[in-house]
Order: structure tokens, then C-alpha cells, then sequence
């Protein structure tokens, strides 16, 4: 595991797996939100953000985090392993509402920005049922040389992080 993408829905947990896998792997850890926005939350246009990705692909150990599914075949075809949470959407928005909490609206040093909206809300909503099978084409399509996880609860992934951290060890 030295080229991971990290994918799911908004609140799943992405940011924070990538930060542990980081850690544990000792891998250095890309958030899109941060590369895709700037601080004042404006967007790249297309063509840079997939040119920006393919340059971080580039590299020989990374962890991503972010869906961006226009993109997502770039970081599929260069990953050995992607780790797809498939979360319950109230797991997710229990997620994002803890993350308010905790960090309040605005964009953190991780890249993710908190902003609430129903928009999103419905994004979260439908995500298993709109998302998810264009998720499970492109990763049919695009990850075949990869190890792919799905995980589908909190119990899951740590689970998942313990067994990383014990063949971490084993090998260490």
C-alpha cells in the first residue's frame, strides 16, 4: 500500500482515514478539496485540477482523499489500493454535523470546507443511490490493478486501520 485513494461520500470519513493511513504508512497525504479550491473557495477550472492530478499520481507513495468523479478515473488507474466508504447516509451527516461542531463553518487546513447546505444534504441523501453505481462503473473500469476496500460502517474502519497499523508493525 504505497499509492491509496481514498473515496465515499461527503462526511464518510475520507479526510480522516487518509490522515491515518498517512501516518501509519508513513505517505504523504493530498486532500482535493485543498487543491481543487483556493482560500477563497473558488475552483480550478477542469483541465488544470486533472493536469494538477496527474502529477501527483506521479509520484511513487501517496494517499488521496476526494471523489471528484470526473477525475477519479486519474488516481484509480494509479492507485494499489483504494479504500471506498460506503457509509449509511445518516452515518455521513452525523459526520458532517460532528465536523461542524467541531470545527465550525469555514475551510480547514485539511481542505475541507464546512458549509451546510441543503443542496448537499440531498447529495449526502442520495449518494448510495446516484453515486454509488457510477462509483462501482469507474472502479470496474479503472482500478483492476488495484486492492479495493469498501468499507461500510465506523466499525469497519477501524477494524481496517488496525489491521494496516499490525502489518505496519510485522514488517517494521
Amino acid at each position: 500500500m504505497r499509492r491509496i485513494a481514498v473515496i465515499g461520500c461527503g462526511g464518510s470519513g475520507k479526510t480522516h482515514l487518509a490522515r491515518r493511513l498517512g501516518a501509519l504508512l508513513d505517505v504523504p497525504v493530498i486532500h482535493l478539496d485543498a487543491v481543487y479550491y483556493d482560500s477563497a473557495w473558488n475552483a480550478l477550472p477542469q483541465e488544470k485540477f486533472a493536469a494538477l492530478q496527474e502529477e501527483l499520481v506521479a509520484a511513487p507513495a501517496w494517499v488521496i482523499d476526494g471523489n471528484y468523479a470526473s477525475t477519479l478515473p486519474i488516481r484509480l488507474k494509479a492507485a494499489d489500493t483504494v479504500v471506498f466508504l460506503d457509509l449509511p447516509w445518516w452515518t455521513c451527516l452525523w459526520g458532517i454535523a460532528q465536523r461542524q461542531w467541531r470545527h465550525g463553518a469555514g475551510q480547514h487546513d485539511q481542505g475541507v470546507y464546512n458549509r451546510i447546505t441543503w443542496g448537499f444534504v440531498r447529495y449526502v441523501l442520495g449518494y448510495r443511490r446516484r453515486m454509488r453505481p457510477r462509483v462501482e462503473r469507474l472502479l470496474a473500469e479503472h482500478a483492476r490493478g488495484a486492492d479495493v476496500v469498501v468499507l461500510r460502517g465506523r466499525r469497519a474502519v477501524r477494524r481496517f486501520l488496525t489491521q494496516v497499523a499490525r502489518a505496519t508493525r510485522a514488517h517494521a
